[in-house]
């Protein structure tokens, strides 16, 4: 195993919390955010990841309000974040808080960023400008789904952070990525064992993301068909990317990325509740259940 990745592994154990609505900046919500934050540790997870284009502003908070607990940006888009700024957010922190901050880096999706063009070659620089600014590598992960941000992933930084994928593409980045870099690949948890209800709860949570083509072409990838990625989602495609049912069914669905070589896993609890919502309580039946 990696040396410069093992410390890495250690601070973040087997399970995160990936979540949106820890990234907010509504001030009316600090307080609930931080005291999140500090349960979330109390309860045993290693990390948490800031969904959204996140930045070190938004992990700084999380960050003060609890004492271990590694707080990751998931993603932060290097097209929204010019690198010398992207460092020096990095910088502030880990003199504040050595070890404790994750910068993660994506590209995004087409169809929201303007002048969206060349996104390998544009990560590739990124990652030249932060080296100069003196961001290691063992301080950064991509978010990669195809083979070469997967490369890029092991070779120019500590791991990757796959979203919206399945044990299988788990498997396939494990044997891309060897056996020394992280890989921590986010899965979405509906803590509902009803079949309807819990497929109509993350069908539509999932629409969102089959418009995006760095999603869809990595289904395709994987062996889904057109037909899997139509209407919000095939009961197929539903049941691949999110985990729903009894106890022992999402802790074995969880157990299988573990299996197929993951190192962590970012755990996003997905509910039918307003925007904004922390669910706090979905986390708490989480942890129990993998305890």
């Amino acid at each position: 195993m990696n040396d410069t990745t093992a410390p890495l592994r250690e601070a973040l154990g087997r399970y995160g919390i990936w979540s949106v609505q820890l990234r907010s900046e509504d001030p009316d919500g600090a307080a609930e955010r931080a005291e999140a934050a500090a349960e979330l540790e109390r309860l045993g997870y290693g990390a948490v990841w800031l969904g959204g284009n996140s930045a070190a502003r938004h992990a700084a908070p999380l960050i003060e309000a609890t004492s271990r607990l590694v707080v990751a940006t998931s993603i932060q888009s290097i097209w929204d974040h010019e690198a010398p700024a992207a460092a020096a957010g990095f910088a502030t922190l880990e003199a504040a808080h050595p070890g404790r901050f994750l910068l993660g880096l994506g590209v995004s999706h087409g169809p929201m960023v303007d002048g969206y063009r060349r996104p390998y070659s544009t990560m590739v620089g990124y990652l030249d400008d932060l080296d100069a600014a003196g961001v290691r590598a063992g301080r950064r992960v991509l978010a990669a789904l195809g083979p070469k941000m997967l490369e890029l992933s092991r070779d120019r930084a500590a791991g990757a952070i796959p979203y919206l994928v399945t044990p299988e593409h788990t498997a396939r980045a494990r044997e891309t990525l060897g056996e020394g870099p992280l890989l921590a690949p986010e899965f979405k948890v509906v803590l509902d064992a009803d079949p309807s209800r819990a497929r109509a709860t993350a069908r539509a949570y999932l629409a969102r993301y089959l418009e995006f083509p760095n999603y869809t072409k990595n289904f395709l990838r994987l062996g889904f068909g057109e037909d899997d990625l139509a209407g919000g989602g095939s009961d197929r495609l539903v049941d691949a990317v999110f985990a729903w049912g009894d106890e022992d069914t999402i802790r074995a669905r969880v157990t299988a990325f573990l299996d197929a070589g993951a190192d962590h896993v970012a755990l996003q609890v997905v509910e039918d509740a307003p925007a904004g919502t922390l669910p706090r309580e979905g986390w708490r039946r989480l942890a129990a259940l993998l305890g």
